[in-house]
This record gives C-alpha cells, sequence and structure tokens, in this order.
C-alpha cells in the first residue's frame, strides 16, 4: 500500500512563496522515516532539515513540490474572503500533489478549521478515488507528513535565501520578523512599490503602505 503526506510552508508569510509538498512511501517503509529521526519541521534546525530534506527524497519512492508565488496567492486572495479563498487555493494544489504520486491513503495537514471540509475540497480535484485523512497538525502525528514539511520548509528556505543574496536581509519573510517589516518600510520608501516576491493583498504589508503613504504625505 502506498502512503502519503502532503504539508506546506509558508502560509502565514508575506515574502515569498507559498511551498506545498508530498511525498509517497511503501507503508512497510514508513518505520525508516522515524529511524531517521523525522519530526514537525517547526522542530528541526535549518541543518538538520536540509540533512532530512536529502535523505527522505532519497527513501521515498516519489515526492513532488508546487510553488505558489505571492502574484498567484494576491490574484486569488484580494476578492472575497482571504482565508477561505486560500484555503481553496491549498485544497486544490495539494490535491495536484496528491494527483502525481498516487498514493491509496494520503494524510494531508489541513489548513482549514474544518479539517473535513479541507478534505472535500482535495476530493472535489482528484480524477482518482484515494482515502484523504485530513487533521491540524498532522506533521506533529504523521511521519510521513512530517517528512513533508521537512521538504517545503527547505524549498522554501531556498527561495528566501536566494531573495536575500539579491536584495539583501530580509529576514524569514514573515511579518512577526521585525527585518522583514523593516525591509518593507525601507523598499517602499526607495521604490514607492512592493515587488514581485511581496504578499501585496497581506495585511502586514498594506498597514506598512499605509503607513508610509501617511508618512510622506505629513512631509510635503
Amino acid at each position: 500500500m502506498l502512503i502519503a503526506g502532503v504539508d506546506d510552508a509558508g502560509r502565514g508569510a508575506v515574502i515569498g512563496p507559498l511551498v506545498i509538498a508530498g511525498i509517497v512511501m511503501e507503508e512497510t517503509n514508513l518505520p525508516r522515516l522515524k529511524e531517521l529521526g523525522v519530526r514537525d519541521s517547526k522542530l528541526l534546525s535549518p541543518s538538520r532539515r536540509e540533512m532530512l530534506a536529502i535523505e527522505i527524497k532519497r527513501i521515498a519512492q516519489k515526492y513532488a513540490v508546487i510553488k505558489l508565488s505571492p502574484k498567484e496567492i494576491d490574484k486569488v486572495v484580494e476578492t472575497g474572503r482571504k482565508l477561505h479563498k486560500l484555503n481553496r487555493l491549498e485544497a486544490q494544489t495539494m490535491a495536484k500533489i496528491i494527483e502525481t504520486l498516487k498514493p491509496d491513503i494520503a494524510y494531508v495537514d489541513a489548513s482549514d478549521v474544518l479539517e473535513e471540509r479541507f478534505k472535500k475540497h482535495i476530493q472535489e480535484c482528484l480524477s482518482f478515488k484515494v482515502e484523504i485523512v485530513s487533521e491540524h497538525k498532522a506533521d506533529r502525528t504523521y511521519p510521513i507528513v512530517s517528512a513533508a514539511s521537512i521538504i517545503a520548509k527547505v524549498e522554501r528556505d531556498k527561495e528566501i535565501a536566494d531573495l536575500a543574496k539579491k536584495y539583501g536581509d530580509l529576514g524569514c519573510g514573515y511579518p512577526t520578523d521585525t527585518k522583514t517589516l523593516r525591509f518593507l518600510q525601507q523598499w517602499l520608501q526607495k521604490k514607492g512599490e512592493y515587488p514581485d516576491f511581496v504578499r501585496k493583498s497581506w495585511k502586514p504589508a498594506k498597514k506598512v503602505k499605509d503607513e508610509n503613504t501617511m508618512r510622506q504625505k505629513t512631509l510635503l
């Protein structure tokens, strides 16, 4: 039996992509993930995640990664209820991952507050029958989802590192990071508009822009 795990990285970020990753393995091989020390990516150091990602890809039967750009996210969430729209986008993308992996059972980390609704949104997009187990914090419960979360996080970290090389220190890309907010402020002061790698529809981005506009008006 083929078992898949699917998870995301960067959902709440204001800078960089939302990365969704999935892996599939034979059920009999799943204990190897625990042997490697696979667990929730947030509990691991960046270097440990990178090492594990290499090993996970090596023992997985198959893996898949999809990166949703800020532009794609903005296009979907700018109208209507943002979280609801983002949840649907994630469900559709997870379905694409599952289509690629073709498992018998897929464990997914539910983004929606309603686990069952998220499961149905995924199933609506699938062309074949597969058992979906949709749970909150699945990356803490199922090593196969933890493995997917590690790949997703490593891929997103690479994207952020590439941006930092080009544009300077932008922190981790989350609005809780003062470096990220400072980067947004300084960019607007110099350029006036956000670049394509910023999620312009996000409240923190809009707030920084509004504050910058008010500051400019005050200086006039």
